[in-house]
């Protein structure tokens, strides 16, 4: 038996539950589709005229993008950390 790692395309968070910005280039070809198809969807339905039908729309273009991300992702997990003292000062 050959052991195949799982390529990740999205990581998990390293602070809260998530995941976080792509790690390889399939993952931002992934996003980048993502954000065309969501242009070319409010170019094609108006969501001033078309509220419903755009809405559907993206709703099903950001399902497959959750799905993409859960079949090529890490497990997302809470995951917390502590602030350093510095970084948690107002400036």
């Amino acid at each position: 038996m050959t052991d195949k790692k799982k390529i990740v395309w999205f990581p998990a968070k390293k602070n809260g539950w998530g995941w976080s910005k792509p790690s390889s280039w399939q993952g931002w070809t992934v996003l980048a589709l993502y954000l065309l198809t969501v242009i070319i969807i409010s170019i094609v339905n108006d969501p001033k005229a078309e509220l419903f039908k755009w809405a559907v729309s993206v709703a099903i273009s950001t399902f497959i993008l959750i799905a993409c991300y859960c079949w090529k992702g890490e497990a997302p997990n809470w995951k917390w950390k502590t602030i350093e003292k510095e970084k948690r000062k107002w400036r």
